[in-house]
């Protein structure tokens, strides 16, 4: 795989020794994204799957209820801000 992703410019980056705890962010967007819009759908093209992973990560990021926030989205978040 690294020869691969060398190859390719690709940079593979790893957990650092003892933090295990970053493996667990990974892993919890990865399912993330499996659950709620990767696993919906047959896909027809890389093409298609970059729009829609970009539609899905617009709205996971700006539109979703965030409960870290207090149950609103980051957009209502900046506009009690602003």
């Amino acid at each position: 795989m690294q020869t691969w992703a060398g190859k390719r410019g690709i940079k593979v980056e790893y957990i650092e020794s003892g933090q295990p705890q970053q493996n667990a962010y990974i892993e919890r967007f990865n399912r993330t994204v499996r659950y709620d819009w990767l696993a919906q759908k047959l896909f027809d093209s890389i093409d298609e799957v970059q729009d829609q992973a970009t539609r899905w990560m617009w709205h996971y990021n700006r539109e979703r209820p965030n409960m870290a926030l207090g149950g609103i989205t980051p957009n209502q978040r900046l506009a009690i801000a602003a």
